[in-house]
């Protein structure tokens, strides 16, 4: 018999001044009401109360014991409240991560018109383009832009997007449009490089299989705007998200190459760890982003 039962029957029968009133509030015999609050004097070792056929009367033991079982009962409801409430209201404070450009853009504008809607949820963002540890860091979801999902998370997709490879046109009436793969040993590739100054390559499919193509040019950084600013320049070629660069591929201002070979999915995901209860503040906020990025004209913003 857990501690909580004696409790709550202790309670009940102080409260209603029988055992038989709180046995048929309960639904149970007053002889099983009675084994529960024997076994709770015996585990405290004190008599809570004095009972008889007619009359039921609280130790000053009893008293003491009955008001703080009320405010354990009261706070325990309190606590139970709240949990379900996270369920169906957000509240509380909800930790993002993602990816540093991204975020910037399109995710942390986005949580004014949130907390708006939401007011009892603080927001905390962590934007950078390393992979966290959601679990291990404490996040309540990441952001991020294809790659690996690990099994034991939930990843929700958030809205379509593609890795290309675009220049300028005067870019390619400069150096000609690159057919195949082997054709970007003979471009300027304006590539992003990682700690130590080793550069990231470029991620492709050919004939069914993902390869990858070392990207060599004169400009490299590990700083994907400034890439993207390169490429606007007409300095090279850039392998960057669709996201990033719908605007100008509307415009005219950017052309992109070599789309048969593209990865077919480089999905913007809504990622976090498998709960059985998602938080109303996570449900909320990734229906939100969905919302948002599904609008006609959104990745046309300039």
């Amino acid at each position: 018999m857990d501690k909580l039962t004696q409790i709550e029957a202790f309670v009940d029968v102080a409260e209603k001044g029988s055992l038989a009133r709180a046995a048929l509030g309960q639904h149970i015999t007053p002889v099983m009401l009675g084994r529960r609050i024997d076994a709770l004097e015996k585990r405290l070792g004190v008599k809570l109360m004095h009972r008889t056929t007619r009359h039921l009367t609280l130790t000053e033991q009893g008293t003491l014991y009955l008001d703080h079982c009320r405010k354990l009962l009261a706070d325990l409801g309190h606590a139970d409240r709240s949990v379900s409430e996270g369920r169906h209201r957000a509240t509380g404070h909800l930790t993002v991560s993602a990816p540093a450009a991204f975020g910037r853009k399109h995710v942390a504008p986005h949580a004014a018109g949130f907390v708006r809607a939401h007011p009892d949820v603080q927001i905390s963002f962590n934007l950078t383009d390393r992979v966290v540890d959601l679990v291990r860091d404490g996040y309540d979801v990441g952001i991020r832009i294809g790659g690996v999902i690990d099994p034991s998370f939930v990843a929700v997709k958030l809205a379509g997007n593609r890795r290309v490879v675009c220049g300028t046109p005067e870019y390619f009436e400069r150096h000609g449009i690159p057919r195949t793969l082997d054709d970007l040993t003979q471009h300027n590739c304006l590539a992003f490089n990682l700690q130590g100054g080793q550069q990231r390559g470029w991620y492709f499919q050919e004939n069914g299989k993902q390869v990858t193509v070392r990207a060599v040019g004169n400009l490299n950084c590990n700083d994907g705007e400034l890439l993207h600013r390169w490429a606007t320049e007409g300095l090279g070629l850039a392998w960057r998200s669709s996201w990033e660069i719908q605007a100008q591929l509307a415009s005219g201002e950017l052309i992109t190459v070599l789309d048969d070979y593209a990865l077919p999915q480089y999905d913007i995901v809504a990622v976090y760890p498998q709960q059985r209860h998602l938080p109303a503040k996570v449900r909320f906020f990734i229906d939100m982003l969905k919302e948002i990025y599904a609008r006609q004209d959104y990745w046309l913003s300039p």
